[in-house]
């Protein structure tokens, strides 16, 4: 219920809202999750509000999206989307009756999802026509998105925006080089943005040297003026609006 009035807080303000002086945002998320039920354990117990992305084809996924849901995390679908492939994931010029399908099987698989974010999906969040679609679909289901900006076309949050739709995009990926010291290096970053612009959202996976960091960084975190916080607080923080890499004056550039 606190993500619901979240969101509905954040639809009715419908103006960017900027941190209060000396307050940083940010807000983790961890995709790829149903995998692996060491690395799920593992990342659930990492301090903090850390949003776990569990993936519908994975052989763990409604168990331990019932776990997180538990232990109050915030839970949401990891929505394959194309280049990905499986019987879940969205392809350029499938129609929007099976897209549909897929996403209500995908919601299955994974109970209490809050919200969905794209995994892979460098093609399809560039296809206007669906994204449009699933913005919609998404509004009437009470769910929020996150744009992982798996690439520079992406149209996802600009139909999110356009649409009225409670959602945020990533601002910056921790493990594309998958070394504690890169990792560490792309949470400093994380933590220069939340300073600059009042908030990050960052995107991570279950990889040990990501957790490595996370373990020891997060309980840092406060000390160096960063508040982590829930997905649900951050979309109410931005109030839909576009942070400058991603648009100019609150607007995602690919309208």
């Amino acid at each position: 219920m606190r993500y619901l009035l979240s969101l509905l807080f954040c639809l009715l303000a419908g103006v960017a809202q900027a941190a209060p002086a000396g307050k940083a945002y940010m807000s983790i998320i961890i995709d790829d999750l149903g995998q692996s039920s060491a690395r799920d354990s593992r990342t659930l117990a990492l301090p903090g509000p850390v949003t776990m992305a569990i993936m519908p084809d994975t052989p763990h996924a409604s168990d331990f999206a019932r776990q997180a849901h538990k232990a109050g995390r915030t839970v949401i679908l990891h929505m394959p989307m194309d280049p990905a492939t499986g019987p879940y994931a969205w392809h350029p010029g499938i129609a929007l009756e099976e897209l549909g399908r897929r996403l209500d099987t995908a919601l299955a698989k994974v109970p209490y999802a809050a919200g969905i974010n794209n995994h892979m999906g460098s093609r399809m969040t560039a296809q206007r026509a669906p994204m449009t679609w699933l913005m919609a679909e998404l509004q009437r289901r009470h769910l929020f998105f996150v744009d992982s900006r798996t690439s520079a076309a992406t149209v996802a949050a600009a139909q999110a925006q356009a649409q009225g739709l409670a959602h945020v995009s990533r601002d910056v990926f921790l493990d594309d080089v998958r070394t504690t010291e890169a990792i560490a290096g792309q949470l400093r970053q994380g933590v220069e943005l939340a300073r600059k612009q009042g908030s990050a959202v960052l995107i991570g996976h279950p990889y040990p040297q990501t957790l490595e960091v996370l373990e020891r960084e997060i309980p840092r975190l406060r000390s160096q003026g960063i508040e982590l916080v829930s997905l649900g607080q951050m979309i109410t923080e931005r109030g839909n609006q576009a942070m400058p890499a991603h648009g100019r004056h609150g607007v995602y550039s690919n309208r």
